[in-house]
């Protein structure tokens, strides 16, 4: 067996030590647009949490970058995210997609990987490290489903007991996700208070954690809440930017496209895509947000034309609220995207001007996801399909090339497709 401190990992061919600090989860130059020492991005970011949470998050905050930073974790990560994940994801130019809007468009493969989303990228990297701080009993929260599917699935990978809580509006809309997780082992709690979605079902984890700091790890599952989960969290999907860069160059022969596009909801899978553009300014990085009915309607997740700074589950942030500051509850067809806050990353490149932030419909986004089936034979989850809806609200260059992260699959979906174009 070859020595441990020389192996070698391949992610398209291209060799990576396990301490090549130009690997995602280990960069830690100090980006403008990344998080400082003090856990900010800008003025957004922080740790605003109770005095009973803060062991929890202390030790968190305390290990995580040596933790991330061991070999042996180093190793066990990278290779559960190749041969239990199916990493690396294909990049795939949509042929027939880009001749409809005449430009080049890559769709980054994310719904491909074990379990169908982007999110278990974030729930390996959190297993293993809870392992390493000791924790046995592992708590989530889901919207879409995604997120406690992944938790379910690594958990019953590692034998770790798992509770997902979700709102109860979100487990009759994502039925056979609730279903995955109890296939896997968790339980899932239902969250019966306020809109009874992804806000409330973080309020009820955030209630267990505190009640059980010593067993007990959250992973959070986007890149929200306390410093230091947005960074963590970014990190663990930046895998998604770095896989990017090297195809892209075997594909086009340069490993800028002139726009990475993603969905936002708190925004995990965003993050993940953009990570490795952040600094490189001539990458135009575009968001996409839950217009819902229309941003004026009442009924939208817009959190960027609706949002003031505020503070939402232990970070500052922007927040949609009332002028006395009440949150206001979200609404998107999606139940990823319903989230009336947005991760500080994403805070930072909005209020900085870095980032392009765009509103899409309930309508648009399931038109676009219609579109990419009959186009490309691809069911994407209603998540995804609202960053596709930005071909029609936005022109680019003939000789453009953008990559879409195509975050998840539509399979939890097909019983909104169903009913919404009565198939």
């Amino acid at each position: 067996m070859a020595n441990p401190n020389t192996t070698q990992y391949s992610i398209l061919n291209t060799q990576y030590s396990i301490l090549n600090t130009q690997y995602s989860i280990l960069n830690t130059q100090n980006m403008n647009y990344n998080v400082n020492e003090k856990g900010y991005y800008g003025e957004f970011g922080g740790a605003y949490i109770p005095e009973m949470l803060y062991p929890n998050v202390e030790e968190l905050r305390q290990n995580y970058l040596k933790v991330m930073a061991e070999e042996s974790f180093q190793k066990e990560f990278h290779e559960l995210l190749k041969d239990y994940v199916g990493r690396p994801t294909p990049l795939y130019f949509a042929k027939r997609l880009s001749e409809k809007y005449n430009t080049k468009i890559y769709l980054k493969r994310e719904d491909l990987c074990h379990t169908g989303a982007h999110k278990v990228n974030n729930t390996i990297g959190q297993i293993l490290m809870a392992k390493r701080l000791g924790k046995t009993r592992i708590i989530a929260e889901t919207g879409a489903g995604q997120h406690g599917v992944a938790t379910a699935t690594v958990c019953a990978l590692m034998g770790l007991e798992c509770i997902v809580f979700m709102g109860d509006v979100d487990i009759k809309r994502q039925a056979p996700n609730v279903a995955r997780m109890k296939m896997l082992g968790a339980k899932v709690v239902p969250a019966t208070s306020g809109s009874k979605t992804l806000k409330d079902a973080t309020n009820e984890a955030i209630r267990d954690w505190i009640n059980n700091p010593v067993d007990t790890h959250y992973i959070i599952g986007s890149v929200v809440g306390p410093h230091p989960y947005p960074d963590m969290v970014a990190r663990f999907q930046s895998v998604v930017s770095e896989e990017i860069k090297l195809q892209l160059n075997e594909k086009e022969g340069r490993e800028n496209p002139d726009f990475v596009v993603a969905c936002v909801g708190g925004g995990s899978n965003a993050a993940g895509a953009f990570y490795h553009y952040l600094e490189t300014l001539e990458v135009g990085i575009i968001a996409v947000e839950a217009a819902g009915k229309g941003v004026d309607s009442g009924e939208s997740a817009a959190t960027s034309a609706l949002g003031k700074v505020g503070i939402i589950h232990g970070s500052k942030t922007l927040l949609m609220q009332t002028a006395d500051g009440q949150i206001t509850e979200p609404h998107s067809i999606s139940a990823g995207l319903d989230y009336p806050g947005v991760g500080p990353m994403h805070a930072n490149l909005f209020a900085s001007g870095r980032g392009e932030f765009i509103s899409i419909t309930d309508d648009e986004a399931m038109e676009a996801g219609l579109e990419l089936c009959k186009l490309e034979g691809i069911i994407p989850a209603i998540e995804s399909s609202h960053a596709l809806a930005i071909f029609e609200n936005r022109k680019f260059k003939k000789d453009d090339v953008i990559v879409v992260n195509l975050s998840g699959r539509g399979d939890k979906d097909l019983d909104t497709y169903i009913k919404y174009f009565n198939l």
